[in-house]
């Protein structure tokens, strides 16, 4: 039984150890500054040429998963940044944590005003609830295969199976029950109102066959809110995509959403 504890012990280092190595390659043309805000793992990659307006995308989860855009924005000179809150899934922690780093990323390194929101997954719950409350400060948000409502993910309420364990995590987080989320409203489906009536431009990506997160109970209703309120929203939805893998093999549609996005706020 030791032997065994040991062996796993040893091969989920290895694994970690081989992960964090190549997430370092992937960025391994940029500067990288690692660190720890307010005890969260942080990160900032530098372009090689920054843009002279201190343009910058804010990664909320899966850091250099499915990279591709991020490498697109680094070469117009974006600076991209990441702080680890995932679990706390968007709750208001999570957005006091977002306020502060923020507040240091715009002095530390000298960054525009407004940011760029990308948010995979569970980082869609962190970027839509951020934005609610800051829309002062975001010029489009991107969004993929994003959780929009909690009961769906963790809470498998619907068709989705969910994530018992993260599910438990999730509640606690939120000070909720299984009663008094029914009638919750703190998710990104309502808080989205508050980023369309501010007219900031949002992209949604996501597959057709997504299971874990279906679109039906989290883009496609955030959509209908989103719309509702007088927003603007494009949808790619990938037929017969599950939800993975995230992002376009080639992001230029999303790359140009964004820049267009930025011209039309300048």
């Amino acid at each position: 039984m030791l032997r065994s504890k040991i062996l796993f012990l040893f091969c989920l280092t290895l694994f970690l150890t081989i992960a964090s190595f190549a997430q370092q390659r992937i960025f391994e043309a940029y500067t990288i500054r690692n660190f720890t805000f307010q005890g969260h793992a942080a990160k900032v990659v530098f372009p090689n040429k920054a843009d002279e307006n201190g343009y910058w995308v804010w990664r909320a989860r899966f850091w250099g998963h499915e990279p591709q855009l991020d490498k697109a924005l680094l070469e117009k000179g974006f600076h991209v940044v990441y702080v680890d809150v995932a679990d706390l899934y968007g709750n208001e922690e999570a957005v006091k944590l977002w306020d502060d780093f923020y507040a240091y990323c715009r002095k530390e390194f000298n960054l525009n005003q407004k940011v760029v929101l990308e948010g995979m997954s569970r980082g869609g719950l962190i970027i839509y609830n951020w934005a609610a409350k800051n829309t002062d400060k975001v010029f489009t948000i991107y969004a993929d295969a994003p959780v929009c409502d909690i009961k769906s993910w963790p809470g498998g309420l619907f068709a989705s199976a969910g994530s018992p364990s993260d599910w438990e995590k999730c509640l606690k987080a939120y000070g909720l029950d299984s009663n008094s989320i029914m009638d919750f409203k703190g998710i990104p489906i309502y808080n989205s109102i508050a980023v369309a009536k501010a007219n900031i431009p949002v992209i949604h990506v996501y597959g057709e066959a997504d299971e874990v997160v279906p679109a039906a109970e989290n883009t496609a209703l955030l959509a209908a809110e989103f719309i509702k309120a007088g927003g603007n929203i494009k949808l790619i939805g990938k037929p017969g995509v599950g939800h993975h893998p995230h992002s376009l093999e080639d992001p230029t549609p999303i790359l140009e959403f964004i820049l267009e996005s930025i011209r039309k706020a300048n």
